[in-house]
């Protein structure tokens, strides 16, 4: 195997995990801040290239159908939290079935109204074809989907690290508590942490959709993995995500590349060594 063979199957990875951060920053995010292990995270993912394909469908606009696809997700997400998730209060085992829950009814819903056809979102002609660098034939659209997760990756740093709501997740993340008794509304923080993990989970949908197609069960499919990343990375943590996402990528890619018989295990063996030696992940608070 020669030089170019390990440069596009690395380039395939990190392209493969910059679509799992877009997906699993907002897992994190809402464990972090919410403690709610969300089994409809993949649902998100989903119903994000749903309603992209609408819009699409629609209006013929790809470059629409990303924010409105992200925004009516998260507003489904608001509600979900708001209506349901909230007054369970902080009983784990209500959040799990309840979430679990939502999945299959949001399944049964995409099934319902969008048929059980494996579906495509076709990106517009410039981020179509592939550039050649050093007789390196890179797709645009992968290019493109690193740079997509590079750009929400450092807004969200910003946010998290620079601003006064990002000061208030992070004490919310550090000690909820705490954060209630010097008066930070931590109702609030959650409600906008959970709209933001669905936005961001339907803006992978987005993406992804022209990566991976849109089908009923996508959601199921894709979930494992997203929880794979944070687990690596670290509940509650954007860098463990990132990391998590670049280990998971790249293992998933070698993986069937190199052992395509034993891919699964090279996509879940970091996780299990990773759970045996810091139980926490790479950057997640004891």
């Amino acid at each position: 195997m020669d030089a170019q063979f390990w440069l596009i199957q690395a380039f395939n990875g990190i392209s493969y995990g910059a679509l799992l951060f877009l997906l699993a920053s907002g897992l994190s995010l809402i464990f972090g801040v919410m403690r709610i292990v969300n089994l409809a995270h993949g649902s998100f993912f989903l119903l994000g290239g749903y309603v992209a394909l609408t819009v699409i469908w629609t209006t013929g606009s790809w470059l629409l159908a990303i924010p409105v696809a992200a925004l009516t997700v998260a507003v489904v997400g608001l509600l979900m939290e708001r209506i349901f998730l909230r007054p369970l209060g902080f009983d784990p085992l209500r959040q799990v079935l309840l979430t679990v829950g939502f999945a299959y009814l949001f399944q049964q819903a995409a099934l319902d109204i969008w048929g059980g056809d494996n579906l495509d979102i076709t990106p517009p002609d410039i981020l179509k074809g592939s550039i050649v660098i050093e007789g390196l034939h890179l797709p645009v659209y992968r290019i493109f989907m690193i740079g997509m997760a590079g750009t929400i990756g450092l807004a969200l740093w910003v946010t998290m690290e620079k601003t006064r709501i990002g000061a208030m997740i992070r004490a919310t993340v550090d000690d909820a508590q705490m954060a209630r008794g010097v008066g930070i509304d931590t109702s609030r923080v959650s409600m906008f942490i959970f709209a933001l993990g669905a936005f961001l989970a339907a803006l992978g949908g987005v993406i992804g959709g022209a990566f991976l197609g849109v089908y009923p069960g996508l959601d199921f499919a894709i979930l494992p993995i997203a929880f794979a990343v944070v687990i690596i990375g670290g509940m509650g943590s954007l860098t463990g995500a990132a990391v998590g996402s670049l280990i998971v990528g790249l293992a998933d890619n070698f993986g069937k590349a190199l052992f395509p018989e034993v891919s699964y295990f090279t996509l879940y063996a970091p996780m299990v060594l990773i759970l045996a030696l810091k139980p926490t992940g790479l950057f997640g608070r004891e």
